[in-house]
């Protein structure tokens, strides 16, 4: 199969599906190849302002009966709704499914979907939609083929790791998955207290973004661990340290941890 030839249809047209195809056309993907299904006529816009070729529509069955690939790009709450109305007969010999719905496991997708379609979880995040995603991929059952299908669409919106456990898809969805809102928030607190020091909202944006962006850039072209990292720009009795401690007094290290075992069972939650 030539992959910028696989019919890949969408369920649903939002930030992360269009995060997707994106990735996917500069990949050199065929947007006559891509079709994509959204109730909402302005998320329909909204795409074929990306590529006029691409073909959408409101009309899940066409998309089921018709494409090589389905990515299940819609809230978790509403997946079974969605996935139980598509048609289990007439549909492509040995169809791959993508679901990128937090929480919802293989078998919730086959008791949904049938026995037929090769099913494959992927909990992606945000920075997707600037290529610079991070995704988790899990397959219980799945040829070589299919899993080089999958990649290859993950791929197009950032790194991709595969997990040998179902459960570690909850962890990726605690780590990377909800990460960003974490490190945003951090932010967000940072302009607040420079802006409190004196530096006016622009001044006050730049230093944290451009902070947090080359502190992720150093850690992700270092071999040394984040704690090494740390301890390396942490002179004793220094500024950074007063400020260490004063997070470490606080507690932030179970204030972290709570954070994320609280996105891990939210997603065992939405899955049950």
């Amino acid at each position: 199969m030539q992959e910028n030839q696989t019919r890949i249809g969408f369920i649903g047209g939002g930030n992360m599906a269009q995060a997707i195809i994106r990735g996917l056309l500069d990949a050199g993907h065929m947007p006559e190849r891509l079709m994509v299904s959204d109730p909402s006529a302005e998320q329909r816009n909204a795409l074929q302002r990306i590529s006029r070729n691409i073909h959408v529509s409101d009309d899940n069955a066409e998309l089921a009966t018709t494409c090589d690939v389905l990515v299940l790009a819609v809230k978790p709450q509403i997946l079974a709704e969605v996935a139980s109305a598509l048609p289990t007969g007439d549909r492509p010999t040995d169809q791959l499914i993508i679901s990128i719905a937090a929480g919802i496991t293989i078998n919730a997708l086959r008791s949904w979907l049938g026995d037929g379609p090769r099913l494959v979880r992927v909990m992606p995040n945000t920075p997707a939609l600037i290529g610079a995603g991070m995704s988790g991929l899990y397959a219980d059952d799945i040829d070589s083929v299919s899993r080089e299908v999958a990649e290859y669409i993950m791929a197009a919106a950032g790194e991709i790791l595969w997990v040998q456990d179902e459960a570690l898809i909850d962890a990726v969805t605690a780590v990377s998955g909800s990460g960003p809102a974490y490190f945003f928030l951090l932010m967000e607190i940072m302009e607040d207290v420079a802006a409190e020091l004196g530096l006016d909202a622009n001044q006050a944006r730049l230093l944290a973004t451009k902070t947090a962006a080359g502190a992720g850039l150093l850690a992700l072209q270092s071999e040394e661990s984040a704690a090494t990292l740390r301890a390396r720009v942490t002179s004793p009795g220094g500024t950074t340290a007063a400020a260490l401690q004063k997070l470490e007094d606080g507690g932030i290290r179970d204030i972290v941890r709570a954070a994320m075992l609280a996105a891990r069972d939210r997603a065992v939650e939405l899955g049950s």
